[in-house]
């Protein structure tokens, strides 16, 4: 498969234009809860008071407070986290890069409504670049992100756009013509850069590692001056890039207020797996220490036990899956002659969702590339987008019934419709992606050139 053809401009115009109107929904979507008047801090007063009946719930206006991004303090200098768990001066509990986003966003802003309207003016454009990114490279099939329910729902939810930005720049770079090392290389310091905004492209270093060492397209892309079957030194490189942009991003922060800069990482750890977590485990494993009819105490030494346990089983069980879909990729190279790392940091991501003791709803928007790229039946990407609607709404009304007092057993139907509806279809994801090839536009840029050299990102 040659995923370096391109699809005509016009596709990739059209999917940009109905991308810009599935963000415009997304903001107009989260500003119906982020309207006047406003309280002393800036706080929109129905916020609270409909955010989840009403579904208009973002973490960007929930953030306001908390964290002193009203008083706009630059993030993490001058930061730290309470025994509690709670952070102060200004540290936020993501990598840096989010953090500064945050603080640029609330620059000009004195509300919450402020601070989400500019918030979504920085984050915009990323979700464009995306949008043309996938359109140059799948054709028609980048509509999904353009006008799938996930970018209305989840756009300017969280910070997510940058990082998913991020994530799909580094799959364009390797489908240009460049010298495998030098794309690659490329190609990681953007996956680094997502590292520094969200953490989780970080992972798909490690399928390009392997593409790169295995020498690229049918193993024949190495430099001539590669002697034996392996190509060490241009791992290496993608390793040292990747680990250089990390450090000279982070470095700064943790020099001059290694304190709140280290925060950020201790409270993600604390973070206990709870009712807000949407995870397999508060919604299954919980079930196996704790029941109703447990005293008090009995009650709190089975929670804490519980924590412990996903403590540990969490990013052990993250590691094994990301171990597994590596060989898995390998088995599947010596069947198609190239290393599949678009497909092996896809299914890498499904291990990571699926395990992790968080799995906020707008992650859809993380996976929802690899639905693009890689060609898995239509019938599973309606069906992930189905339960993820069951999720992203079934949420929020849930907590909305739980916080009224009145019966949630509708709402809660919901909400297992979507937790174990993804569970179930990201299992099937891991190991269909593995075995899926990229998808490519039904016609090639009239515009391209024949004898240009085409690149490519995997075989078949």
């Amino acid at each position: 498969m040659r995923s370096g053809v391109r699809a005509s401009t016009t596709t990739a115009v059209v999917v940009v234009v109905t991308a810009a109107f599935g963000l415009i929904l997304g903001y107009l979507n989260k500003a119906r809860c982020a309207v006047a008047p406003f309280d002393a801090s800036g706080r929109s007063t129905v916020f609270d008071a409909i955010k989840d009946s009403s579904v208009c719930y973002s973490d960007i206006q929930f953030l306001w407070l908390g964290r002193d991004i009203d008083n706009h303090i630059f993030p993490y200098i001058h930061g730290a986290i309470t025994s509690d768990g709670i952070l102060t001066g200004g540290t936020v509990e993501y990598p840096v890069l989010s953090g500064l986003l945050m603080w640029l966003g609330a620059i000009p802003a004195h509300t919450d409504a402020q601070f989400l309207l500019t918030s979504a003016l920085i984050l915009g454009p990323f979700g464009l670049l995306t949008a043309w990114m996938l359109g140059r490279m799948a054709g028609w099939p980048a509509l999904l992100w353009s006008i799938g329910p996930p970018l209305v729902m989840y756009a300017f939810h969280n910070w997510e756009l940058p990082v998913v930005a991020a994530a799909v720049g580094a799959i364009f770079v390797m489908t240009l013509p460049m010298q495998l090392r030098h794309r690659a290389t490329l190609a990681s310091v953007l996956l680094a850069v997502g590292f520094c905004l969200k953490l989780y492209p970080g992972a798909f270093v490690l399928p390009l590692i392997a593409y790169v060492v295995t020498g690229g397209i049918d193993r024949s892309e190495s430099a001539d001056t590669i002697r034996g079957r392996w190509d060490i030194r241009g791992g290496l490189m993608v390793a040292g890039a990747a680990i250089g942009t990390v450090v000279a991003v982070n470095l700064p922060f943790a020099v001059l207020g290694y304190e709140g800069w280290r925060a950020s990482f201790t409270f993600q750890s604390l973070r206990q797996a709870d009712l807000t977590t949407n995870s397999i485990w508060y919604w299954g494993l919980r079930h196996a220490y704790i029941n109703d009819r447990m005293t008090p105490e009995a009650y709190a030494a089975a929670e804490a036990s519980f924590q412990d346990t996903v403590d540990v089983a969490s990013p052990l069980l993250v590691f094994v899956a990301f171990a597994l879909a590596l060989w898995l990729g390998f088995r599947r190279a010596k069947v198609v002659g190239t290393y599949p790392w678009v497909a092996v940091s896809g299914s890498m991501l499904c291990g990571f969702m699926l395990l992790h003791k968080v799995h906020s709803p707008q992650y859809t928007l993380w996976l929802l590339p690899f639905l693009v790229l890689l060609r898995v039946p239509w019938g599973l990407v309606a069906a992930y987008l189905v339960v993820d609607l069951s999720m992203g709404v079934g949420v929020f009304k849930y907590f909305a019934a739980l916080a009224s007092g009145t019966d949630a057993n509708d709402e809660e139907f919901f909400v297992l419709v979507g937790v174990w509806g993804r569970a179930l279809l990201l299992v099937v994801l891991f190991v269909s992606f593995i075995k899926s090839e990229m998808r490519i536009p039904a016609r090639s840029d009239p515009d391209q050139d024949p004898a240009e050299p085409r690149t490519l990102v995997q075989n078949r």
